[in-house]
């Protein structure tokens, strides 16, 4: 049976649960903004979840390998008053002695663990997108920051939260 479409979800930074490489991981006071607002805690263990800004490396693979076609971005809304957003649009590590840059993950923990991302930074937002509901309602940093994940991505975003409710969809 062939699948028509599939849709792929992710969250509008990232999280990680568990040990391991995790290259965009922000261990100061917005990784713990992040935490607090996304609510990002184990739901069984009650553990914190490491937070970072969005890695677009790491999800252009995950798209590719899932044969994703549009995404569903979740919890744009916790981003709402960071006064700048980063995104990892490509990895830095030091092979042989020399400093090489690239867009795709290396195949090693070893490796993903010595890569250094390499950021946009995006202008933030200072209004809520919580309770919006149509696309063009969003401030325009935020329309930018979906638009320019978009691109990163290669992908389509055709849905997004802005909240916890089944009503916090806007659809695109």
């Amino acid at each position: 049976m062939d699948v028509a479409n599939v849709v792929g979800i992710t969250k509008a930074y990232c999280t990680r649960v568990g040990e391991g490489p995790f290259p965009t991981e922000l261990t100061d006071t917005i990784g713990e903004r992040l935490r607090k607002q996304g609510n990002e805690y184990g739901s069984t263990t009650g553990r914190p979840r490491r937070c970072g800004w969005f890695d677009a490396v790491i999800t252009r693979y995950a798209l590719g390998v899932n044969g994703v076609s549009e995404i569903f971005l979740t919890k744009l809304d916790v981003l709402d008053g960071i006064d700048e957003i980063k995104v990892a649009v490509a990895y830095e590590i030091e092979r042989n002695g020399k400093k090489e840059k690239i867009d795709y993950p290396p195949q090693s923990w070893e490796e993903l663990s010595r890569c250094q991302p390499v950021y946009v930074t995006l202008p933030g937002w200072k209004g809520k997108t919580a309770g919006i509901s149509r696309y063009y309602q969003l401030p325009v940093e935020a329309q930018h920051y979906v638009e320019f994940l978009e691109m990163q991505l290669g992908k389509k975003i055709s849905y997004i939260s802005v909240g916890q409710d089944r009503a916090d969809v806007i659809e695109r």
